[in-house]
């Protein structure tokens, strides 16, 4: 095994944005179709060389996890949740016929990963490490069929706030041109496809002035599903509505705990329900949710028919949910839901 360097990095925590930095170290295991997984280690940081024929490259046989790392005000590195993304990892592996990585082994790659890696997180006021956890079909193939091997990775990019220059209200565009996901698809795994399929509607969009696409059920495109990497809220009165899981959103990790948080603190009546177009153009309050954008305000909304402002800035109840959710995060108010989960630096 190649000796990994342990050169501090240098690294200006104020200029940094929500984009790739290598850091230091990554984890590596793998399978053989019908074996199980290797103990794995780690690895200097780097390319990786696999076959033209990978199952992952011609079939898109692939998934993967996001989540974060936290220097937190009690001097401590923490992990958010990642117990949801191990499952949810899965989930979408078993969905598409990649062999499970047991939880235990799932969190020991990413704690081993974070651990090596301690020096490349931010500052808690500068923000987080990313933590990627990805699983290709590496093994050569010829025919739509499983790939015989396969690769575990785990690698990690310090990151800063995903806008800069301060939480823009985002404008949106509904699309019924396109969708994300049908009913029986893979809409509820993180596959590497799902997003591949995501970046052209992205880009019209983005040509036309708007922020990001938000996607209407397949079936009828009257009911709103998600933005192309984020969940939707929808604020009415004391109601907190968001489109309920059934196969085709993602269930994500952030969605489950906005809808704690605004049960358990803010004691806002929250459903997951049917959410249609006309909800969204009439909300008091909108917004959506994700790893990567935390809690972010959608302040305009466009569709084929009709366009809606809902807010120059970001709302109250927006702002609370996305600084306990911070605060939680980062230890600036107790843990009540027991989500952290602390990396010793031995």
């Amino acid at each position: 095994m190649t000796e990994i360097e342990t050169v501090e990095p240098a690294i200006d925590w104020d200029s940094l944005t929500f984009s790739l930095t290598p850091a230091r170290s990554m984890y590596l295991a793998t399978c053989e179709r019908g074996g199980e997984w290797e103990k794995g280690s780690l690895v200097p940081y780097g390319n990786i060389e696999f076959s033209p024929a990978a199952g992952v490259l011609n079939y898109g046989q692939g998934v993967f996890e996001g989540t974060k790392a936290f220097k937190t005000e009690k001097d401590r590195i923490v992990l958010f949740r990642p117990e949801m993304n191990a499952q949810r990892m899965i989930q979408s592996a078993e969905r598409l016929c990649i062999p499970l990585i047991p939880e235990e082994s799932f969190l020991d790659a990413v704690e081993k990963t974070v651990r090596d890696n301690a020096d490349y997180i931010p500052p808690s006021d500068k923000g987080s490490l990313y933590v990627r956890p990805i699983v290709w079909g590496t093994g050569p193939v010829l025919g739509v069929h499983e790939a015989p091997s396969y690769m575990f990775v785990v690698f990690v990019s310090p990151v800063g706030p995903y806008f800069q220059g301060g939480i823009p209200c985002l404008h949106i565009k509904v699309t019924k041109l396109f969708h994300r996901a049908a009913q029986n698809g893979t809409g509820a795994a993180k596959a590497i496809g799902n997003y591949g399929a995501s970046l052209y509607p992205l880009k019209l969009a983005k040509d036309r002035g708007f922020n990001e696409v938000m996607y209407l059920n397949s079936n009828d495109q009257e009911m709103v599903e998600e933005l192309g990497a984020a969940n939707v809220f929808v604020l009415k009165g004391n109601k907190l509505l968001t489109p309920r899981l059934g196969g085709t959103i993602l269930p994500g990790v952030t969605r489950d705990s906005t809808i704690q948080i605004a049960r358990d603190i803010l004691d806002l009546d929250v459903q997951e329900t049917d959410v249609s177009v006309d909800d969204i153009l009439s909300a008091d309050e909108l917004f959506c949710a994700g790893t990567a954008v935390v809690i972010c305000p959608i302040g305009k909304v466009t569709t084929d028919d009709d366009y809606a402002e809902i807010s120059h800035e970001m709302g109250p109840v927006t702002k609370e949910l996305r600084e306990a959710l911070m605060d939680i995060q980062i230890e600036r108010r107790e843990d009540q839901f027991n989500w952290l989960y602390p990396i010793d630096i031995l």
